[in-house]
C-alpha cells in the first residue's frame, strides 16, 4: 500500500471537507500534487529525510509539528521561522524567546531541502517542505497519513518581536490564548484541538516550573507531579536552563489523546494546558477529545490543515530559497511586491503541472 493511500475513512473526509472550505484566494494556487510535475519526489524525499532522522531520534517528531506551528503563526506560513539572518538588521523568529533554545528541527529540514534541491533546484519552498514534514511527523507518531495542499512560497522577512507578539505563552490565560488563536483565524475548538499536539515531546524548566508553585498553592498541580519536577529543575532555572522534561507523562511518543485524559487529573504539565479543563467554554473539547481518540485525530488533521493556509504567500509572492536559512543572493525585504522567481520554479508551472504536506 502508498503511502498516499493510507488516508481513509472518517479522517479522509474531514480532510477533504477542510479542503473545499479554505479561502478561494488559497484553493486557486495552494493545491495537492502541487509539485506532481516539476518535481514528483518531492514529498517522497522529504519524508526519507524525516523518516531517517526519526529513526535515529524520535525528538523530531514533536520538534517538526512545532516549527511549522511557530512559523506559521508569525507571517504565515512562509518559512520565516528558518532565518537565521535578518536582511534588515536585528534578530530574526529563532532568536526570540519563544524559540530559543527550545526550537528544534532545523537540521532535518536543511537535509530534506538539500535533498530536494539535488533532484529538482530552485523548485519545492522551504514552507512548503515544513508542512511536508509536520505531516510526516503526524503519521510517524500517531499512524494518521493526509494530503497536504501545497504551493507555499518563502518570505523574506523574519523580526522577534513578532515572534513575542504572536506566539501563545505557555503561561496564557484561556482568554489570551483564544484570542491569540482567534487572531489567525481559528476557533476556541481548534485551539483545544492543536494544544493536543503537546501529547508528545518536551518542554524546558523555565516554562512551567514557577508558574507552576503557583498552581500547587490553589490545587491545580499535582503535588507529587510538582515534587518531581522540583526535583527536576534546579533552584537556579533560567532562560537558559536545558533541561527539560516530558510534556505527556503517559505516553510521550505517541500521537494519542492521552494529554487530555491527564489534565483532569491535575497532569497538565503547563499553566496553559491546565486551562483547556478551567474554561467553561474549553472544557467540553477537552473532555470530548478525552473520550475520543478517533474524534480528536480527525479535528487534528483538520486544524492542521487550516493552520497551514494562515497568511500563504502564493504565486509571484516571496520566493524559492536556495537555502532554507538565508534569503535568497539579491532579495530584498523591504519590496512591497516580492517578485523573485526562477525558471521552471513551482509558481512558473503551467496549469496542467499544477495538479497537488
Amino acid at each position: 500500500m502508498s503511502m498516499g493511500s493510507i488516508l481513509a475513512g472518517p479522517v479522509a473526509l474531514v480532510a477533504a471537507a477542510v479542503f473545499l472550505l479554505l479561502p478561494a484566494a488559497s484553493l486557486a494556487q495552494l493545491q495537492v500534487g502541487f509539485y506532481n510535475t516539476s518535481c514528483p519526489n518531492a514529498e517522497v524525499l522529504v519524508r526519507q529525510a524525516v523518516t531517517a532522522a526519526f529513526a535515529n531520534n524520535s525528538g523530531v517528531a514533536p520538534g517538526l509539528i512545532r516549527l511549522h506551528f511557530h512559523d506559521c503563526f508569525v507571517r504565515g506560513c512562509d518559512a520565516s521561522v528558518l532565518l537565521t539572518v535578518n536582511p534588515a538588521g536585528g534578530k530574526t523568529e529563532r532568536e526570540a524567546p519563544p524559540n530559543f533554545p527550545s526550537l528544534r528541527g532545523f537540521e532535518v529540514i536543511d537535509a530534506a531541502k538539500a535533498a530536494v534541491e539535488r533532484s529538482c533546484p530552485q523548485t519545492v519552498s522551504c514552507a512548503d517542505i515544513l508542512a511536508f514534514a509536520a505531516r510526516d511527523s503526524i503519521n510517524l507518531t500517531g499512524n494518521t497519513f493526509y494530503q497536504v495542499p501545497s504551493g507555499r512560497r518563502d518570505g523574506r522577512v523574519s523580526n522577534d518581536s513578532e515572534a513575542l507578539q504572536f506566539l501563545p505563552n505557555p503561561n496564557s490565560t484561556a482568554q489570551v490564548l483564544t484570542d491569540g488563536f482567534g487572531v489567525k483565524g481559528l476557533t476556541a475548538e481548534e485551539m483545544v484541538v492543536l494544544s493536543g499536539s503537546h501529547t508528545i515531546g518536551r518542554s524546558h524548566c523555565d516554562s512551567f516550573l514557577f508558574k507552576n508553585r503557583e498552581r500547587l498553592a490553589n490545587g491545580t498541580i499535582s503535588p507529587a507531579y510538582q515534587a518531581l519536577l522540583e526535583a527536576l529543575c534546579p533552584p537556579t532555572t533560567g532562560p537558559t536552563t536545558l533541561i527539560t522534561t516530558e510534556i505527556d507523562v503517559s505516553t510521550p511518543t505517541a500521537l494519542d489523546n492521552n494529554y487530555y485524559k491527564l489534565l483532569p487529573l491535575n497532569l497538565g504539565l503547563h499553566f496553559s494546558d491546565d486551562q483547556l479543563i478551567r474554561n467553561a467554554t474549553l472544557a467540553p473539547f477537552a473532555n470530548n477529545f478525552a473520550a475520543n481518540e478517533t474524534l480528536w485525530k480527525e479535528k487534528f488533521v483538520a486544524a492542521m490543515l487550516k493552520m497551514g493556509n494562515i497568511e500563504v504567500k502564493t504565486g509571484s509572492q516571496g520566493e524559492v530559497r536556495l537555502n532554507c536559512s538565508v534569503v535568497n543572493p539579491g532579495s530584498s525585504s523591504t519590496a512591497g511586491v516580492e517578485m523573485l522567481m526562477f525558471p521552471g520554479s513551482a509558481s512558473d508551472a503551467s496549469a496542467d503541472e499544477v495538479a497537488t504536506s
